[in-house]
């Protein structure tokens, strides 16, 4: 069920060992999920920015398997836009001394000073936290604006433990280090790949169209052997009886109804849909806590403008209250074929929110018309420059870790194993988990070769075995907030 990087996956490791398997995508057009690359008028582009670099050999040697030539290696270039100016990211203590201003730049040093000196004893929130390691100006600079956009919550709600673990080695001294030392792709001597701090790499790879391109040529080997992905197929019915799934019912878009069997089912498919369609119903408290499941959306507004090059950057994050827009990719910069003329660019621009509150319920006129604007109050692009646009809303980009989504996934997770052992979760909504796309590949993995050979090694366990949990010093989804953080525990 699923038919992302985990439910492709897992179905290409299986057939690799003779393995039938049957996919269900209820998107009626393509595979991919939230890595599909989307055309509109022969422009491409991602419902956000996938680049493809892991610290697990296997994944990357998988990557390669698959696509080959097709895979670019690209130059990184990310910055932080922030009052008309755009600072270097990673940080580089020069370049963001050298745009603060000598007067502020004395003023976030005298403010990291006194945090060091006055701390905030016991903090218990996350803007507590930062504070205490970079100082309040810092913060209001590189921390607070942007990862309220993301998560659509004061950085007073958010838990001082999710900061505590993600920022646990960030440092201003470790960022003044990085910045002003010369620096490898590793963070260790060895050069082993599982030392790489992985938001200081300046090169990754790309597939020459998209990521969407990697799912599309998983689809068709899966269809060169004989099993299709069944596209358009929205899960309607999970049945079970004698503690097994023995099928799942899907309905297409014409509404034809199927019913399809299995011995084991995958699920990539966010865990709320997933307890809600069993048949019959789960116990009343698992389905209360499936319920009690959050998830935050996403909109990009692909614009293109009739400029060949309009900044260098791969993406942008922007750190300007004044604006709604969280980051700003350059798809052009990513891969030359993500555009059809050279002459102009392609530019997706990131709104982060949930689904039903206002920016999700605006018309797509309007919402290309806020881009425009926005665009050009950053002085970026003139809307005049916009010769067309399209909007692309994305559902449950990402789990929300509150206070209480480990106890319920606990919930649900220890039903479907006593309850139901031949259905496997995999994936970052299948197991709601904030998985990088090589994380969900590797839970995939791990699920097919339980199926398909007896494996005992446990998919829960990706990202907390060394290769996958990473020691960011300067990391990338920590400073910008990319990981969903908890909310304060209630008092």
């Amino acid at each position: 069920m699923g038919a992302g990087p985990a439910g492709l996956t897992a179905a290409y490791e299986l057939l690799k060992r003779d393995v039938p398997v049957t996919v269900l995508e209820k998107d009626p057009k393509q595979v991919g999920g939230l890595a599909r690359t989307v055309e509109y008028k022969g422009y491409r582009f991602d419902i956000g920015g996938h680049r493809f670099f892991s610290k697990n050999q296997e994944v990357e040697d998988l990557w390669t398997e698959i696509l080959s030539a097709e895979m670019l290696t690209r130059d990184r270039l990310s910055r932080i836009y922030y009052r008309g100016r755009f600072f270097a990211y990673p940080i580089k203590a020069f370049n963001a001394l050298r745009n603060l201003g000598p007067i502020e730049a004395v003023l976030c040093t005298a403010s990291y000073a006194r945090a060091r000196l006055q701390p905030v004893k016991n903090p218990k929130n996350l803007e507590d936290w930062v504070r205490n390691q970079f100082g309040w100006r810092l913060f209001s600079i590189f921390f607070k604006t942007y990862t309220e956009k993301v998560w659509g919550i004061s950085t007073k709600e958010l838990s001082a433990d999710w900061a505590a673990q993600r920022i646990k080695s960030l440092d201003l001294w470790v960022v003044l280090r990085s910045a002003l030392l010369p620096r490898r792709m590793s963070g260790g001597k060895s050069g082993r790949r599982d030392e790489i701090v992985t938001t200081l790499i300046d090169k990754f790879r790309y597939p020459r169209l998209g990521p969407g391109q990697m799912w599309e040529r998983v689809a068709a080997i899966s269809e060169d052997k004989g099993h299709p992905v069944l596209l358009g197929r929205s899960v309607i019915r999970i049945k079970h009886s004698g503690g097994k799934v023995t099928s799942v019912t899907t309905r297409s878009a014409s509404g034809q109804v199927e019913e399809h069997f299995g011995t084991n089912f995958i699920s990539s498919i966010p865990i709320r849909e997933l307890v809600s369609r069993l048949d019959p119903p789960a116990p009343e408290n698992v389905r209360a806590a499936a319920d009690g499941l959050g998830y935050r959306d996403f909109i990009s507004i692909a614009l293109m403008i009739d400029r060949a090059e309009v900044f260098p950057d791969n993406w942008i994050y922007i750190h300007d209250p004044a604006v709604r827009v969280g980051r700003i990719q350059n798809f052009k910069n990513w891969s030359p074929d993500m555009v059809p003329d050279q002459s102009k660019t392609c530019l997706g621009l990131e709104y982060f929110c949930f689904e039903g509150d206002g920016l999700w319920t605006m018309d797509d006129k309007e919402l290309i018309e806020l881009a425009k604007r926005e665009l050009g109050q950053l002085g970026i692009s003139s809307p005049a420059e916009v010769f067309d646009g399209v909007v692309v809303r994305q559902q449950k980009a990402y789990p929300v870790y509150d206070d209480s989504y480990q106890a319920r996934v606990a919930v649900v997770r220890e039903f479907l194993e006593s309850a139901l052992p031949n259905l496997h979760l995999a994936g970052r909504n299948g197991m709601h988990k904030y998985n990088n796309q090589d994380h969900s590949m590797m839970t995939a993995l791990l699920v097919a070769r339980k199926i398909a050979a007896g494996s005992a090694l446990d998919p829960w366990n990706v990202n907390a075995d060394a290769v996958y949990h990473e020691d960011i010093r300067a990391g990338e989804r920590d400073v910008t907030g990319r990981l969903v953080p908890e909310r304060v525990p209630a008092t």
